[in-house]
């Protein structure tokens, strides 16, 4: 910067909030500018920015879609060590496959019990 552009930048600092708004009207009223359209380009931003945050999907469902026949037991027992349920709860759950395992999980819980549940022999969707 030039010395003139921190002369300017220092006498900036000093103003008060007053100061500073009637000087944004002089240099828009000397120029033919206006600090709303820049202004409004930010705020036209900030709203794709929320939109995006979100889409972010932060609870995540484990759907049981099936399983192999054989493997049928072990599935179910990864099913009730997953969840707590008891003997007749989790086979029902896994007999009406396609079903939910758990629902509104994080993404690492619901990768890890997909993991767990597909090493026995399940199929497993993360929604």
């Amino acid at each position: 910067m030039t010395t003139k552009t921190d002369d300017i930048l220092e006498s900036l600092k000093t103003l008060s909030l007053l100061e500073a708004s009637e000087l944004v009207k002089q240099i828009e009223e000397a120029f033919g500018v206006s600090a709303a359209a820049s202004a409004g380009v930010m705020m036209a931003a900030a709203p794709a920015a929320a939109a995006e945050a979100a889409e972010e999907q932060t609870e995540f469902d484990v759907i049981l879609d099936g399983f192999d026949a054989a493997a049928k037991i072990k599935v179910l027992k990864a099913v009730r060590e997953a969840t707590g349920l008891g003997l007749g709860e989790a086979k029902a759950l896994v007999e009406a496959a396609p079903k939910a395992v758990k629902e509104g999980i994080t993404k690492d819980e619901a990768e890890a019990l997909k993991k767990s549940i597909e090493e026995v022999g399940g199929k497993v969707t993360i929604k």
